[in-house]
């Protein structure tokens, strides 16, 4: 079974409260003693690893082939294999339940519906994904979100922008409750409106709460307390979308396939061999996990079921990978955090592959203070413009989504880029949506197969795609986590 450490005491406050006459750690460089008021009481909290979030498994990353690795079979030719690297990092055991996002939504209404009720309708999915016109699917519609017989159920109608959304909100809870567990915040179950934890605002000293213990300050000039510093490894990082390549590699848990470097077998599926029914002897002939066999066959026939379930199956149901995650080949295909283009394996970095940066930076007053954060409690940031990045030379601009793939910038033809309209990063030369092609910059990759797909979606390096603000009954989604610091688990 595994253990959660996601509310392992650290040594924090204990290595700040050193007792009197023990020798304290001194720096390297200047010989100061660290955690000493006498000295100008510049802290070196302890720290040994980083929590394991609610929910989350650790992937240790590594270097794989990224891409098909069976015929494409539908000619998309939009994932030829290609050799990178991905980071170690941390993903949610099974995709979002629909209890998940109905503690989403709880929360939204209890702290915005009297005066922002928009919110909470922003937030709810599109539970008519589930009407088709020639199929009885009302009672889906009516009953799938909310019944509890599906509480445990992934959940789907969520475009990719209400993901990230409740990404957004996770990592508030739980940093939230980080906090309340240390003692350093008490609960406050008024939070209304502006007046909500969030920990950006947190962290710019924007949000008082109900303190409670507050850690001391060794800065003789201080108050005698402080809030939590993200130099103090509390607060977690951001719950996030995986990305294309987080999200296939982990699909593949090729830790279980790794001799000494050498990748024995490569998957077509999360688990070894050809086929989509196992051979342990225990459970022989059983499905691997959801999905449709054939036309007209969901779930096999009455008194030998193949995979047992007609539309989505509960999540954790079937069998893991060798990361321990659940459903990654079938039961609902799943969003991830990259813009789709069907040359992303031409004209993507070899090192945490991703297409979709536009960097952002915190809106300042002035004076270049933080501004007050908005209506809702949330920090305020905007696009960098072309004038604060004129003399970088990694990036140039805010919206990277096209860099190399039909911008301006990409073109061999000097006038289009003297031409271009300033801070343009336009896809005019390539991908104009509705007249030179289908795919827009709103229009993000999701992976795996669902439960109405056959198997050859089940390979993690198939890709498709749909704009970000459409859902379906068929995708749901699971969060990740940046991991800080080493690759390996407890160094």
């Amino acid at each position: 079974m595994r253990i959660n450490r996601f509310f392992q005491v650290s040594g924090l406050v204990a290595a700040i409260l050193m007792v009197t006459g023990c020798k304290k750690e001194a720096s390297r460089s200047t010989g100061w003693e660290y955690n000493n008021p006498k000295n100008g009481g510049f802290e070196k909290p302890q720290f040994e690893d980083q929590q394991t979030g609610p929910g989350l498994v650790f992937v240790e990353g590594g270097t794989f082939t990224m891409g098909s690795t069976q015929d494409d079979v539908m000619f998309d030719w939009n994932n030829s294999p290609r050799r990178v690297t991905v980071s170690s990092f941390y993903m949610d055991e099974t995709e979002v339940r629909n209890l998940d996002y109905l503690e989403y939504l709880y929360w939204l209404s209890r702290v915005y519906s009297t005066d922002y009720p928009g919110v909470y309708r922003k937030a709810l999915p599109d539970t008519l994904v589930w009407r088709q016109k020639l199929a009885y699917n009302e009672p889906m519609l009516e009953y799938y979100l909310r019944h509890p017989a599906y509480r445990n159920y992934p959940v789907v109608g969520v475009s990719w922008l209400q993901a990230n959304d409740y990404c957004a909100w996770r990592t508030d809870r739980v940093n939230e409750m980080l906090l309340v567990k240390r003692g350093i915040l008490s609960l406050d179950p008024d939070q209304k409106n502006e007046n909500n934890f969030n920990t950006e605002a947190y962290l710019a000293g924007q949000y008082e709460g109900l303190p409670d213990k507050q850690l001391p300050d060794l800065n003789p000039n201080g108050t005698g307390t402080r809030k939590v510093k993200m130099e103090d490894g509390i607060l977690l990082p951001k719950y996030r979308l995986p990305t294309e390549a987080e999200w296939e590699y982990a699909a593949l848990g090729l830790i279980g396939n790794t001799l000494y470097e050498r990748v024995v077998e490569r998957k077509n599926y999360p688990w070894n061999g050809n086929y989509v029914r196992t051979d342990e002897s225990r459970y022989y002939g059983s499905f691997m996990d959801n999905f449709k066999r054939g036309k007209g066959d969901y779930m096999g026939v009455a008194g030998n079921l193949n995979d047992g379930a007609d539309f989505p199956a509960a999540c954790g149901s079937y069998f893991p990978n060798d990361y321990g995650l659940y459903n990654m080949a079938g039961n609902v295909s799943e969003w991830v955090l990259d813009v789709y283009r069907p040359l992303n394996s031409y004209d993507v970095a070899d090192l945490r592959p991703f297409r979709g940066n536009v960097f952002k930076t915190p809106v300042r007053d002035a004076e270049g203070f933080l501004s007050e954060k908005d209506s809702l409690g949330h920090m305020k940031f905007r696009d960098v413009t072309t004038a604060e990045a004129v003399n970088r030379k990694n990036y140039r601009q805010a919206d990277n989504i096209n860099y190399l793939d039909g911008d301006y910038a990409s073109s061999i033809d000097n006038s289009v880029w003297k031409d271009a309209p300033k801070d343009s990063s336009a896809t005019d030369l390539m991908y104009t949506y509705g007249k030179s092609s289908l795919i827009s910059d709103h229009a993000r990759v999701y992976k795996g197969g669902s439960w109405k797909d056959q198997a050859f979606y089940m390979s993690p390096g198939t890709r498709r795609y749909l704009d970000e603000t459409d859902a379906s009954d068929a995708i749901g989604f699971r969060c990740a986590m940046t991991r800080v610091g080493g690759s390996i688990a407890g160094r």
